[in-house]
């Protein structure tokens, strides 16, 4: 999956909410840890990860501060906030659900 239009609209901000919520992480580690646990599915570009950083700080759903990455340089790190951690919970609701709904209809022997 490696262009931007391949994830669903809305996920990008689930996956970010919910790869801060472990600990917080810079840009660069965010979309690495989301290809990880994919299993190299989803490959987040630079120009989809940094505006969706950006817009979710602006909503108050991720903070961001600097600090000095394993390799010794300066990084912006992002953490959920409080109002971050509800949002996600509604997201992963609101995708169990949705989710739930599609494979009923793509998985039906019904034609």
């Amino acid at each position: 999956m490696g262009k931007p239009s391949d994830l669903v609209q809305g996920t990008l901000d689930l996956l970010i909410l919910k790869t801060t919520s472990l600990e917080p992480k810079h840009g660069w580690a965010i979309a690495k840890r989301i290809q990880q646990i994919s299993k190299e599915e989803l490959q987040v570009q630079q120009g989809s990860l940094y505006p969706a950083l950006h817009r979710l700080e602006q909503q108050g759903w991720i903070k961001a501060h600097w600090g000095e990455t394993e390799g010794g340089r300066k990084a912006k790190f992002y953490s959920l906030t409080r109002a971050g951690k509800t949002q996600m919970e509604k997201e992963l609701a609101n995708w169990d659900r949705l989710s739930s709904a599609i494979n009923l209809v793509v998985q039906t022997n019904e034609a």
